[in-house]
């Protein structure tokens, strides 16, 4: 898939009937379009353990980009799946392919994510966080979900609960 981010040329998006971000991928691309749907990973709890899906990361958003210069992007707004081009008043919304190689870079990050580190984390557990403004300040664990952790700390002398993701937690 990352071959698609490493040409040059603009970005533009579209805006996805519900629940058909694949549809619509698979006909934009079937149209000869390069299509990009960026997918994170999640665990939810099915029982005592975790089951792994990918859900989109912009839910009902996917971007894509004529491989030529030559090809009209008229024909997105009636593909099977699209509900309109994202539009600024009455221009077409482009995007730079540096925005894209980083929401991909977020992608494979949030992809490396894997159940032992979910898992790993319970309640009372103390953490320290590891990114971002928060960085190095250390908690307890109150709560795993399926995609944060929620953490209670310690700010000002007063409890503050946050919800953070797993990958930007340590072990304290």
């Amino acid at each position: 898939m990352s071959e698609i981010l490493e040409n040059s040329h603009f970005w533009f998006a579209v805006y996805t009937r519900p629940k058909l971000e694949a549809v619509a991928v698979e006909n934009l691309i079937a149209q000869g379009f390069d299509a990009y749907l960026p997918l994170y990973k999640q665990f939810k709890k099915n029982g005592e353990n975790f089951k792994v899906i990918f859900e989109p990361m912009f839910p009902r958003y996917v971007f894509f980009r004529p491989v030529n210069s030559a090809q009209s992007i008229l024909p997105v707004s009636s593909t099977r799946g699209v509900s309109h081009v994202i539009r600024f008043g009455s221009q077409i919304a482009k995007i730079a392919p540096e925005v894209l190689n980083a929401i991909r870079h977020i992608e494979i990050e949030r992809t490396a994510l894997d159940e032992d580190e979910l898992i790993k984390l319970r309640p009372g557990d103390r953490v320290r966080i590891n990114e971002k403004a928060l960085k190095g300040i250390e908690g307890v664990v109150n709560k795993v979900s399926s995609r944060r952790v929620s953490v209670l700390l310690q700010i000002l002398g007063r409890p503050l609960l946050v919800n953070i993701e797993p990958h930007r937690l340590e072990s304290a």
